[in-house]
């Protein structure tokens, strides 16, 4: 394995991802924004966090799966949510827990960042994805 995580004593406990992780390879992988939509284009679960959370990570995966790499070889995610607000946080979590499984995502996940944003490039996208992976 590529990657080793670690959530080392002085930092928030328990949370849902890793607080590090140490990648030893020496291929990058690096997925660009993923969202729900399908590979047509057709958006997925308007207007419902969770299900885009879901679908958004099912397209990480496949583009991944591209690169020969997985979730397990993932040194960051990093989500793009628009008009986050606190309250959010059980819809989000539900998207995850709905499709870790089904991925491959470990848990706690790869060191992540939620990140709010006002407005994504459509009106209908929730949420955005990237991920980089590392690979031997």
């Amino acid at each position: 394995m590529s990657v080793r995580y670690l959530s080392p004593d002085g930092l928030t406990q328990p949370v849902p991802y890793h607080h590090v992780a140490v990648g030893t390879g020496t291929r990058h992988v690096h997925v660009s924004g993923q969202i729900a939509r399908t590979a047509d284009g057709t958006p997925v679960a308007t207007g419902d966090l969770a299900g885009q959370v879901a679908h958004a990570l099912r397209n990480t995966a496949i583009g991944l799966a591209a690169a020969g790499a997985a979730f397990t070889d993932v040194v960051r995610l990093t989500f793009y949510v628009t008009q986050w607000a606190p309250e959010k946080i059980a819809a989000f979590m539900a998207g995850v827990e709905q499709v870790a499984a089904e991925i491959g995502l470990p848990t706690p996940m790869p060191p992540a960042s939620l990140i709010g944003v006002d407005y994504l490039f459509e009106p209908d996208v929730l949420v955005e994805v990237e991920a980089t992976a590392i690979l031997d």
